[in-house]
């Protein structure tokens, strides 16, 4: 599976990166922001994408509803990462329609099983 993150924390992105590629076998694509993601998701068409929810130049939920506009975008799954743990912030990630949410810090060790859990078995293979 091609899994894009977008995330502009290099610790995050390394850990990510090293659970799901390790641990899963699966390719992993990083952004650093919302502009840089909506330009990979053009032209890489990652199978999951994993969105941090604050990002320096976007809004995470706003971000996801502009992927969602991108051909292709509509039906991919999308999984928020997010320290923020209010109950309002936690609503509203849920009325959004990411198959979930991974709250930070995670445990690397049991990233790529949740992941999985959570996105399913896209058809693309990340070839």
């Amino acid at each position: 599976m091609r899994v894009l993150l977008v995330d502009d924390d290099p610790e995050i992105r390394h850990l990510v990166h090293l659970a799901l590629s390790r641990g899963g076998g699966h390719v992993v694509e990083c952004a650093t922001g919302g502009e840089e993601a909506l330009q990979s998701v053009t032209e890489r068409r990652p199978d999951a994408v994993l969105l941090d929810v604050l990002l320096p130049d976007a809004d995470g939920v706003e971000l996801l509803e502009r992927l969602r506009r991108i051909e292709g975008m509509a039906d991919v799954p999308v999984v928020f990462l997010t320290a923020k743990s209010s109950p309002a912030d936690a609503e509203r990630l849920r009325r959004s329609d990411a198959r979930g949410v991974i709250d930070k810090p995670f445990d690397p060790l049991a990233l790529t099983g949740e992941v999985e859990r959570l996105v399913g078995s896209p058809t693309g293979s990340g070839d």
